[in-house]
């Protein structure tokens, strides 16, 4: 074979994956629905007095798991203007800010939840991040199952087991239920936790995300596992002095109000948030282990981590975090 002769390849061959910078926390310090801002001052100033407490133990805890250095951490808020829009950025933002520094806290980074799933892209092509994360996802068979089941892509429901059957193998009188099945977690502790997670409901233009899968696609961006065709996605855009939009979609997804904040991204994320959330939070766990992550993504977070000597989980579920304090 003579060496000499050139090899050309095509520059679409060779993606470039963008690289981002890490924080070592992101850690979310609130994430309210409409209806709570319309009750007013008091209500945000309660929020962050009860978030406080817990934002300094997170930050506390975060640091003995450093050999050195202080943690550099960042601090998120999302605000839901996906499932309905009863006040304006303009109206909603510098109250919130303000409840937020009276407990003695900044809010580094606000983010809106419709940005979770589409956001503006390269060239004003817009970014479809759920449906992007819909398609990484892999359903995990639980063991002995028949491949008789639909496809999430089709359904719009993943779980993290193994369903119960829906048709009747026992004749219709016998009551004592033989042909019936429980459904069962797949790698359960004993006893088994099934949870069916519903993504989306409706169809085509209509089709309306879950808050679960839209909170996924949020743990996603934060830990700086998201491309778009090799771009970061959702990068945060600096806050100027002037004033705010009056237009939701007028605003970025994801807004930059403290100028000398760690990053946006992180190695990890920790999530205080009120305890209605909960059983939310527990489907996005499901729906992380089930995702497919780029290789090089990982590998950047494996390699920068690594240089730190600062332990990351191999399992995406396991780098998210959340505290649900009682009274939030």
């Amino acid at each position: 074979m003579n060496s000499s002769v050139p090899v050309f390849r095509e520059t679409s061959a060779e993606p470039r994956t963008e690289s981002v910078a890490f924080a070592h926390l992101s850690l979310e310090i609130g994430h309210l629905y409409m209806e709570d801002f319309v009750e007013g001052p008091d209500r945000l100033r309660h929020h962050f007095a009860s978030v406080r407490p817990w934002v300094d133990a997170v930050r506390a805890g975060l640091g003995t798991r450093l050999a050195e250095g202080r943690p550099r951490v960042s601090t998120c808020f999302l605000i839901d203007d996906y499932f309905s829009r009863l006040s304006t950025p303009a109206e909603l933002v510098p109250p919130l800010v303000d409840a937020a520094a009276e407990a003695g806290l900044t809010i580094d980074y606000l983010a809106r939840e419709s940005g979770c799933a589409i956001a503006p892209g390269a060239d004003r092509v817009p970014v479809r991040l759920a449906e992007s994360v819909l398609h990484r996802l892999v359903e995990s068979p639980p063991p002995d199952s028949s491949a008789f089941r639909p496809p999430v892509s089709r359904t719009g429901w993943l779980s993290n087991g193994r369903r119960a059957p829906t048709q009747r193998s026992s004749p219709a009188m016998d009551f004592e239920g033989a042909g019936w099945q429980p459904p069962s977690e797949t790698g359960a502790r004993g006893h088994s936790v099934f949870m069916d997670v519903e993504l989306w409901s409706g169809t085509g233009e209509q089709r309306l995300w879950s808050c679960a899968f839209l909170a996924s696609v949020w743990q996603l961006v934060r830990l700086g596992l998201l491309r778009d065709d090799g771009r970061a996605v959702l990068t945060p855009v600096p806050s100027d002095a002037g004033e705010l939009p009056t237009e939701w979609d007028a605003m970025p997804p994801v807004l930059r109000l403290n100028p000398r904040a760690a990053p946006f991204t992180a190695y990890l994320t920790c999530s205080v948030l009120p305890g209605r959330f909960l059983p939310v939070e527990h489907a996005v766990r499901v729906i992380l282990d089930q995702v497919h992550v780029e290789a090089e993504p990982l590998r950047q977070v494996a390699e920068r981590s690594g240089s730190e000597n600062f332990a990351v989980p191999a399992g995406i579920a396991e780098r998210t975090s959340y505290v649900f304090p009682p009274g939030l």
